[in-house]
């Protein structure tokens, strides 16, 4: 526990007692004082101290620069890049009978659903799987307006970091986008925030899928996004260029590093090396499996 009274018996740190290190890292934190007078901003500086450490012979572990890189994207994130979209929420009506509750949950694997009275522009609320267990042991007839709890309504254009914050506090771990009307546009759980930092969260819950890649008949192969590009090439060959092999790591970040941003379903992108990528399965946040197309290219060239 902090004591905030001190104690003497704790190591001090007098000032001027530095290293040539801390010395020049504070050196390059000065200009935050400056910001006013056209100099780099917090969020800049700290940008390239992070590109530097890179450079140098201890740089941070992988994953932690890129949970450092994502914490630095999350200023331009909104809930409009990162939700749920309309088509895919799963809800129940607040009309429903507890077996059908039940059976959904334990269909879709989710412990929160969405609450709707008419339909999704009704919004009620959520319920948790822990009320729904709860009400199992009573005599009562079930009443799913009874155990719904609060959800928040934010705006598409409104930050992820806000959000993730306004959850915390008010301790609400879903909410739903709304247009200007009132309409139900999309849907976020707090997960989905945090993966937004730290990548994407697997828990028991989650599915086990089969193969990263299945070959077809027809000489095209249906991939993970998740497929390492070290095994891709050991499948089908050379193709990446240094850079690449480098930087990226997987099949859907090669894609996404591309175009720039995440392909929607259908779309077919298109490597250097003649190698095409027709998306097969995406959301707004990631890509989940692709089909490598013209792998006769490389064998061409």
């Amino acid at each position: 526990m902090n004591d905030q009274n001190g104690d003497s018996s704790q190591p001090q740190i007098e000032l001027g007692q530095q290293s040539e290190g801390d010395a020049g890292l504070l050196e390059r934190l000065n200009p935050f004082r400056k910001k006013n007078n056209g100099d780099p901003s917090v969020r800049d500086t700290l940008e390239e101290l992070l590109e530097e450490r890179e450079e140098q012979a201890a740089p941070l572990e992988a994953e932690e620069a890129q949970i450092l890189k994502n914490i630095f994207g999350l200023r331009e994130r909104t809930i409009e890049d990162v939700c749920v979209p309309r088509s895919d929420i799963c809800a129940v009506a607040v009309d429903s009978a507890l077996a059908d509750v039940v059976a959904l949950m334990t269909k879709e694997g989710h412990s929160r659903l969405p609450v709707y009275g008419e339909d999704l522009d009704d919004p009620i609320g959520m319920v948790h799987i822990k009320d729904v267990i709860a009400w199992q042991a009573k005599d009562a007839p079930f009443n799913l307006a009874t155990v719904c709890r609060k959800v928040l309504f934010v705006s598409p254009s409104a930050r992820v970091l806000e959000l993730l914050l306004e959850m915390r506090t008010k301790r609400v771990h879903m909410a739903l986008m709304v247009d200007e009307y009132g309409g139900t546009d999309g849907l976020v759980t707090i997960e989905d925030l945090v993966e937004e930092i730290v990548g994407e969260i697997e828990d028991e819950h989650d599915r086990p899928e089969g193969d990263l890649h299945v070959e077809r008949t027809d000489g095209k192969i249906d991939a993970d996004a998740r497929w390492e590009l070290d095994d891709v090439e050991k499948q089908i060959g050379t193709f990446l260029s240094e850079e690449e092999r480098e930087d990226i790591d997987t099949l859907g970040g090669l894609v996404f590093s591309i175009t720039g941003h995440v392909p929607i379903r259908g779309e077919v992108v298109t490597h250097q090396s003649g190698l095409e990528f027709e998306i097969l399965e995406a959301d707004p946040r990631r890509i989940h499996r692709l089909r490598i197309q013209n792998i006769a290219a490389l064998i061409k060239a």
